[in-house]
């Protein structure tokens, strides 16, 4: 029986990059708390193996692949282990990234640069190539890349981040008008300040600090890991069904001051 639920995903197969924490992990559980068989990838092993295994013992169908995602084999071998558990690809977050290491662009290193435009956006294209050939054989699927609202302005001392993230959204809107006859949609999200580790360890160490960063964002706090994944879900879901190259902005109101 057909579920009338857009977001029911039983019967799907979702794939989520960078899923050993954050939004990655948050997703990688929305999905399987909506019925997906999910896809756990990350380059932490040990991390994403026992985050997938909680998700098992919850009575969900989930498995942990190693992927270095700026490593075009390891992306292969990642969407190649997906088809061969579960036969298929329906759904796939593209989150895996890092950040910058801070410095004016006339100082910043090439070695820097390649790292973080490896990850951010060589990454996605390479998980985007792989998925997308799957999904072409299916002629369904849909995809969302994890760009920032640094895809939307200027940032001094993080050039490389901020390139990687325009670079991301120029590349989503490209492959959406390349797929969308063949039944594959593809979108971003644009997330603001997020609570996870990687955005406490870039805006501040200090825990008063960062409190009082996050009660300057409009809504007046940092954004959840959940509060991403439901937007993942739903550019996934049937709901979504008229949505095609949109980067959604979901950052409590930062880019509209």
């Amino acid at each position: 029986m057909t579920s009338n639920n857009p977001l029911d995903f039983t019967g799907k197969v979702a794939l989520v990059t960078g899923a050993a924490s954050g939004m990655g992990l948050a997703t990688a559980q929305a999905f399987a708390e909506a019925g997906a068989a999910v896809v756990l990838a990350d380059v932490r092993t040990d991390l994403v193996e026992v985050e997938a295994h909680n998700l098992v013992a919850a009575g969900h169908k989930t498995i942990a692949v190693r992927c270095d995602v700026s490593d075009d084999a390891q992306v292969q071998a990642m969407v190649d282990r997906a088809v061969t558990e579960f036969g298929r690809l329906d759904a796939a977050f593209n989150n895996a990234g890092v950040m910058a290491r801070i410095a004016p662009t006339a100082d910043s290193a090439r070695e820097e640069w390649d790292r973080v435009i490896g990850i951010n956006l060589r990454g996605v294209w390479s998980c985007m190539k792989y998925e997308l050939r799957q999904m072409e054989r299916q002629g369904s699927g849909a995809i969302v890349n994890n760009a920032s609202v640094g895809a939307l302005t200027g940032n001094p001392g993080i050039g490389s981040y901020i390139a990687s993230k325009h670079g991301v959204v120029g590349l989503t809107r490209t492959a959406a008008l390349e797929y969308i006859k063949q039944g594959i949609r593809v979108n971003a999200v644009n997330p603001g300040l997020i609570d996870t580790q990687i955005a406490r360890d870039v805006v501040s160490e200090d825990e008063q600090a960062y409190a009082e960063i996050a009660k300057h964002v409009p809504i007046g706090r940092a954004g959840r890991p959940g509060e991403m994944a439901a937007a993942v879900l739903w550019l996934c879901s049937s709901g979504a069904s008229y949505v095609v190259g949109h980067a959604l902005t979901v950052d409590g109101g930062m880019t509209v001051v």
